[in-house]
C-alpha cells in the first residue's frame, strides 16, 4: 500500500517537474560528478532520496555545476543539469587557452589554486577542478587542490576561483582604457 502511494507520487512530481523546466536549446556537454544516497531521519522513520551533482560546459567558454534532489535518481540527474544551466559562468581564456593569470578559490575548508600553462601542457588537476576545467573550456592550465577533498566543495572552489578571475580581467580593461584616454588627452594637449 505504501509503495503504491509513493510511486504514484513520484509520477505526479516528475510530470510537474517535465512542465515547469523546458529544457534549454543551447546544446552543452554534460557529466554527472557525483550521485549519492541519503536519507532524511523522521518520525516515521527514514526517507531515502538521491542527490546528484553535474557539470556543464561547452567547452568553449561556459561553465556550470547544479545540484539536484530527487527520490528518483533521473530526476535528481535532470534537475541537477537544469540548475547548472541556470548557473553558467563566462571562463576568461587567453589565445593559448589558457586562464589570463594566477588565481585562488576557497569554499569551506576546501581551497583551489590555478595557475596558467604554456601551450601544449594540458589540464594537470585531479577530480571535480579537472572536470570544472575541462568543461569550461580551458586546455592549458595547472591546479592543486588545498585542504578538503569534498568533491562539491572543490567544484565551486574552482568556480569561485573563475569569477575572480573574470572580476580581474575586467578591472584590467577598464584601467586600460583610462590610460588610453588620458594619453589620448595628452597627446591632443601637445
Amino acid at each position: 500500500m505504501n509503495s503504491l502511494k509513493t510511486s504514484s507520487k513520484l509520477k505526479k512530481n516528475q510530470a510537474k517537474f517535465e512542465q515547469k523546466n523546458s529544457p534549454i536549446t543551447i546544446k552543452y556537454k554534460e557529466k554527472i560528478l557525483q550521485i549519492k544516497r541519503v536519507t532524511k531521519v523522521t518520525k516515521g522513520g527514514k526517507k531515502l532520496s538521491f542527490r546528484a551533482i553535474v557539470i556543464v560546459g561547452d567547452e568553449k567558454h561556459k561553465v556550470g555545476i547544479g545540484v539536484g534532489k530527487a527520490l528518483d535518481v533521473s530526476i535528481a540527474i535532470e534537475k541537477a543539469i537544469l540548475n547548472a544551466k541556470k548557473n553558467l559562468i563566462q571562463v576568461p581564456l587567453t589565445k593559448s587557452l589558457s586562464i589570463p593569470s594566477l588565481t585562488s578559490g576557497q569554499l569551506g575548508a576546501a581551497r583551489i589554486r590555478l595557475r596558467p600553462a604554456a601551450i601544449g601542457t594540458g589540464v594537470i588537476a585531479g577530480g571535480s577542478v579537472r572536470t570544472v576545467l575541462e568543461l569550461g573550456g580551458v586546455k592549458n592550465v595547472l591546479g592543486k587542490q588545498l585542504g578538503s577533498k569534498n568533491l562539491l566543495n572543490n567544484a565551486k572552489a574552482t568556480i569561485k576561483a573563475l569569477i575572480h578571475l573574470q572580476e580581474k580581467t575586467e578591472i584590467g580593461k577598464v584601467q586600460s582604457e583610462r590610460k588610453f584616454l588620458f594619453y589620448k588627452k595628452l597627446i591632443k594637449n601637445f
